[in-house]
C-alpha cells in the first residue's frame, strides 16, 4: 500500500521532533484546525466520524496525548469534582467513594478527595476547594447555609449526599433513613419488644441524627419516651462500648437500636462475649446500611440497605445536569432503603 502525504509527515515528524508532540502538530499533519483537534478529544463534542478517524489516526502515530490543563484552558473547566466525606464515619462509605469515582470516571472527571476527620471539620478544607479550581462538589458531609452560599458564589454546583440543605440551595440525594428507622422499630414494637436502648452515631453527624430522631419518635409514638440513648462514632469499639454501657445501666432491655451496622456488629460481639446475652433470644439487635460485613454467618444483622449504586449514579448524574446548565434548580432526591431481615433480632 503507497504511503499517503500524512504518514509521510507523521514519520519526519518523529525523525526531528525533539520534543513532545502537540494537537497543533496533529492539526497541520492532519490538515485539519487546531480546534477541530481539540473537538476530538473533548467528549460529546460534535466532529465528523471521517475526521475524527484522521486525527485519532496522526495522533496515534506521533505519539499525542492530549493534555489536561490544555483542555481545561480552552473549555474552561478543570474535570476535577471535589468529593467531601468523613472518614469517621459507616461501612457504606468506602462502596460509596467506589461508585462515585467510577461514574466520575465514565464521564471523563476526576476526583479530588477530601477526607475529614469529622463533619464539623470542613470548614478547615473549603479554602482548598478554591485552590484547585473544581468543576463541582459532591458531599457526603453537613454544609451550612452560609457554606453553600459561598459555594454559590464562587459558581461551583454542590450536590448532597444523603445530607440536605434547610435552606434547598444544593441538590440532595438521600436515602429515607427515618422511613427506614420507623420500619425497624415498628417491627421490634409488633413483634413485643418494649424496652428499647439506641446507640446513636456523632451529634455532628447529619445522618445519625435524622435516624436517632426517626427512633425515638416512633417510640414515643408508641409510648416510651424514657430511651437511654449512648453515642457511638460508627466504630466497632464504640458499639462495643455502647451495649456495654446501656446493659449496665439498665440490664433488663430487650431491644438495641444502632445507627450504623459497624456499631451494631460491634453491640453484637458485645452482647454476647461480654454480657452473656444470646442474640436474639435475649435481645434483639438492628443497624442500618446493609453492609457487606453484616451479612457475615457470625451476624447476620437486621438491617435497612442503602441502595448505593442508585445513590451514587444519581448524584454524579445530578452534578454533570447543573454543570451543562446552571439554570437548572437544585432538586431533591430520595431513595428508599430496603428492610434486610437476618438473624439479630427476635420478630414475632
Amino acid at each position: 500500500m503507497a504511503k499517503t502525504k500524512s504518514d509521510t509527515d507523521a514519520q519526519s515528524f518523529l525523525a526531528k521532533a525533539g520534543r513532545r508532540p502537540t494537537s497543533y502538530d496533529v492539526a497541520r499533519l492532519a490538515g485539519v484546525s487546531q480546534s477541530a483537534v481539540s473537538r476530538c478529544f473533548a467528549p460529546n463534542a460534535s466532529i465528523g466520524q471521517a475526521k475524527r478517524e484522521k486525527i485519532l489516526k496522526v495522533a496515534a502515530e506521533i505519539g499525542y496525548k492530549p493534555n489536561a490543563l490544555a483542555q481545561a484552558l480552552i473549555s474552561k473547566r478543570t474535570h476535577l469534582v471535589a468529593v467531601l466525606i468523613s472518614s469517621n464515619t459507616n461501612l457504606t462509605y468506602p462502596e460509596v467513594l467506589a461508585g462515585l469515582c467510577a461514574s466520575l470516571t465514565d464521564r471523563d472527571m476526576r476526583v479530588l478527595l477530601f477526607s475529614l476527620r469529622s463533619e464539623s471539620d470542613v470548614d478547615q478544607i473549603i479554602h482548598q476547594i478554591w485552590r484547585h479550581s473544581v468543576d463541582g462538589v459532591i458531599a457526603a458531609v453537613r454544609l451550612s447555609d452560609d457554606q453553600l452560599a459561598e459555594f454559590a458564589r464562587h459558581r461551583i454546583p454542590v450536590v448532597l449526599y444523603n445530607r440536605m440543605a434547610s435552606g434547598g440551595g444544593a441538590g440532595s440525594i438521600r436515602c429515607d433513613s427515618a422511613q427506614g428507622e420507623r420500619d425497624l422499630v415498628t417491627r421490634l414494637l409488633d413483634s413485643g419488644h418494649r424496652r428499647f436502648g439506641v446507640i446513636a452515631g456523632p451529634e455532628d453527624s447529619y445522618v445519625g441524627e435524622e435516624r436517632r430522631q426517626a427512633t425515638l419518635a416512633t417510640l414515643a409514638a408508641a409510648g416510651m419516651t424514657d430511651v437511654p440513648v449512648v453515642r457511638g462514632d460508627y466504630s466497632y469499639a464504640s458499639g462495643r462500648a455502647g451495649l456495654i454501657s446501656l446493659l449496665q445501666e439498665q440490664p433488663q432491655l430487650d431491644a438495641i437500636v444502632c445507627g450504623s451496622d459497624m456499631m451494631a456488629i460491634g453491640a453484637m460481639d458485645g452482647a454476647r462475649q461480654d454480657c452473656a446475652r444470646r442474640i436474639p433470644q435475649d435481645l434483639s439487635i438492628v443497624g442500618f446500611d446493609g453492609s457487606g460485613p453484616a451479612m457475615w454467618e457470625s451476624y447476620r444483622l437486621t438491617t435497612i440497605r442503602q441502595p448505593v449504586n442508585r445513590m451514587t449514579e444519581a448524584s454524579v448524574a445530578m452534578l454533570m445536569e447543573r454543570l451543562d446548565d446552571p439554570s437548572v434548580p437544585a432538586e431533591q432526591r430520595l431513595f428508599s432503603g430496603e428492610l434486610i431481615i437476618g438473624e439479630s433480632a427476635r420478630f414475632a
